[in-house]
Formats: C-alpha cells, sequence, structure tokens
C-alpha cells in the first residue's frame, strides 16, 4: 500500500468501528408515547382529533379522586394537553370527566346533537356527554345510576375564540366522536358493555 493512502484508511476504519460501536451502543431513547390516554378511555389518535390550530404533540395530566359519603364515589379526570413550541409549558385543549351521575340520563341540552345508536348522550360544539351502560356503576363502585363522561372544551367566546378554526358541525362531530369512544373503552374496561 502506498504509503500517502495510510492516513486516510486509519480515518475510515476508525469511522467505520464508531458506526458499529454506535449501532450496539444503548441510546438514552425516551420511552414510546401511551397508545391509550385519559385512565384508558382514549385512543391517541381520538385524543388528537379535537386541535385547536396550533399544532403539537399531544399529552395528558390525569386525576382521580375517590369521593365520600356524599361525595362521587366514581370522579375521574384528565386534561388533553399541547406541547407549545415557544414554551416549555403545555396548552390546555379540553377536559374529559367521568363521574357519578345521579341526574336522567336522557337530558338533552336546547340545540344539542343526539349521539346516536347504542349510546345515551348528546353534543354541542364545546360539550358532549355520553352515558355508561347502566351495569357500569355498580362495577366502578358507584351507588349512583348512571356514570357519564363529560367533554368540555373552551366555550369559543372571549380570548379563546381564534375565528372558529373548526365549523360548528365539526366541532360537534369531534367532540361526540370522543365521548363515543371514552364510554365504549370504559364499559370494555370494567366489563359492563350494553
Amino acid at each position: 500500500m502506498d504509503r500517502k493512502w495510510l492516513p486516510l484508511t486509519i480515518v475510515l476504519g476508525a469511522a467505520g468501528v464508531a458506526v458499529v460501536t454506535a449501532s450496539f451502543w444503548p441510546d438514552d431513547e425516551k420511552p414510546p408515547l401511551p397508545q391509550t390516554l385519559c385512565h384508558g378511555a382514549l385512543s391517541r389518535q381520538t385524543a388528537e382529533l379535537i386541535d385547536d390550530g396550533k399544532g403539537g404533540e399531544v399529552s395528558t395530566e390525569e386525576w382521580e379522586r375517590k369521593g365520600e359519603s356524599t361525595d362521587h364515589a366514581v370522579f375521574k379526570g384528565c386534561q388533553v394537553l399541547r406541547a407549545n413550541t415557544d414554551s416549555d409549558h403545555p396548552r390546555g385543549v379540553y377536559t374529559l370527566i367521568i363521574e357519578d351521575n345521579r341526574n336522567d340520563p336522557h337530558y338533552k341540552p336546547k340545540n344539542s346533537v343526539p349521539l346516536g345508536p347504542g349510546l345515551t348522550g348528546w353534543a354541542l360544539p364545546d360539550k358532549a356527554e355520553a352515558n355508561l351502560p347502566a351495569s357500569c356503576a355498580a362495577r366502578m363502585g358507584s351507588t349512583a345510576p348512571n356514570i357519564t363522561v363529560t367533554l368540555m372544551a373552551p366555550s369559543g367566546e372571549g380570548e379563546e375564540k381564534d375565528k372558529d378554526l373548526v365549523d360548528r358541525d365539526a366541532a360537534i362531530r369531534n367532540n361526540a366522536t370522543v365521548v363515543q369512544e371514552a364510554a365504549t373503552n370504559l364499559a370494555k374496561k370494567y366489563d359492563c358493555e350494553a
């Protein structure tokens, strides 16, 4: 071998060893993102349906509270968040609440749209509600007649309104899809499907 090629051969050999070593060396990988959110009620795909138009990775902040004698026996909630590009603090997009319901499950607010066959509930552009099947309450430890999943999105008034990012019908469809999936997944999780 000609001596003038020796330094190049050494550099390429060292680079090859570095590449092989790096491919076998464990990375400081982040754990995979969970595929279910909000106490197992939502798939990541459905959680991402409702968007404020500013993008960002979806995450959730979940909480749970066990009730006392006059309080809710079942109260779980989560806030669906999206990452901000200009801040370390995520912004809230909507809230999902799972709780006892002692009210009439057939109540429907004015101008709301029914969820459709199989579920009792309704949807509006800023709120939606679905009732789990009647047998779910006892399986979830409640003495209430019903368990309700409620979605609350920003009202779209005042500072929160961003010039109708999503039209009314699309907002209603998205809200309905989120509470339908949440109710269906929770019924499966607690083995109380209708």
